[in-house]
């Protein structure tokens, strides 16, 4: 009933952990998958390790959060064997997050993450090119999207997934154009903004970086309707992401037209059990509403 495929891996039920603090090591990805993620992603990783920025880098407000972790990571070679002990002990795929700040280095990290075998690759295409004029994010840009793609496919055989920004004007174009250079998948959407808190005591922003990508609830509506705009555009399998926290979100995700649906923030609200929790509200609906298979939902909303 829930079973999904994104290019060619079969996942047990349409949930995928999105990347983040639960993808930093084998065991936590481990951990989840067998929690009952379908699919679980690791934390985006660069060819060189990051720091990331100072603390404070995290802050909430009502319906959602504020982060500016920075990409903290350390780096493919120390960070290989992690991602080689998930794809052994996962009973799920394993989705391998990557970023780069060069359209070269997306081609080498490609190559180096797909020697521990994950079932898919995501480019995490959101952080700045350092050689455009303006340090825009490649994910701004429908021409560089697409130059990414094709670097990253010269230095692997494994299916790419390409995680796209909603801060642009049309994220249809951009998913076309992803498309067209032979990605196998959009993730969609990654943070909004960005945004900021202040601490009105202090007089000062919260974070540290003054800035941050917003997540969480808030988002889910422009989530949902970039899936819905991507579907609309492309025939590719969509990850659906962005402010999902029970069986509910996701089903909107799938009605607009995703495959899967990743969960991040919600992981800070309910734990790691939501993986088996929105999978069991999922079923619940579908058979009150009659629904034999997911795909029976699926961009069911674009009908008229």
């Amino acid at each position: 009933m829930l079973s999904v495929s994104l290019a060619g891996a079969k996942l047990q039920n349409p949930t995928v952990l999105a990347s983040g603090v639960l993808g930093t090591t084998g065991a936590s990805l481990i951990r989840v998958a067998k929690e009952g993620a379908g699919a679980v992603t690791t934390k985006s990783i660069s060819l060189e390790a990051r720091k990331g920025h100072p603390t404070p880098v995290i802050t909430t407000f009502d319906a959602g959060m504020i982060n500016a972790v920075g990409l903290s990571n350390p780096g493919i070679k120390d960070f290989l064997p992690e991602l080689e002990a998930a794809v052994k002990g996962s009973p799920s795929p394993v989705i391998a997050s990557i970023f780069a700040s060069t359209i070269e280095e997306f081609g080498e990290l490609a190559k180096e993450v797909s020697q521990a075998k994950p079932s898919l690759i995501e480019l995490n295409i959101s952080c700045p090119n350092v050689n455009d004029e303006f340090g825009r994010p490649f994910a701004c840009d429908a021409v560089s999207s697409s130059e990414v793609v094709k670097a990253a496919k010269k230095g692997t055989a494994i299916p790419l997934f390409v995680k796209l920004s909603p801060n642009v004007a049309n994220i249809g174009a951009i998913a076309q154009a992803v498309e067209k250079a032979g990605a196998d998948g959009i993730t969609a959407i990654n943070t909004v903004g960005p945004g900021m808190q202040i601490n009105i005591e202090a007089a000062m922003p919260v974070l540290t970086n003054k800035v941050g990508g917003v997540s969480g609830p808030a988002i889910k509506p422009v989530a949902v309707r970039c899936v819905y705009d991507i579907y609309k555009a492309t025939k590719l399998p969509i990850i659906g992401t962005g402010g999902v926290t029970n069986a509910r979100d996701a089903i909107e995700m799938v009605m607009a037209g995703a495959t899967a649906v990743g969960i991040g923030s919600a992981v800070y609200y309910g734990g790691v059990e939501v993986f088996s929790e929105i999978p069991k509200g999922m079923r619940e609906f579908m058979e009150s509403e009659g629904y034999s298979k997911i795909e029976k939902m699926r961009g069911i909303a674009h009908e008229e």
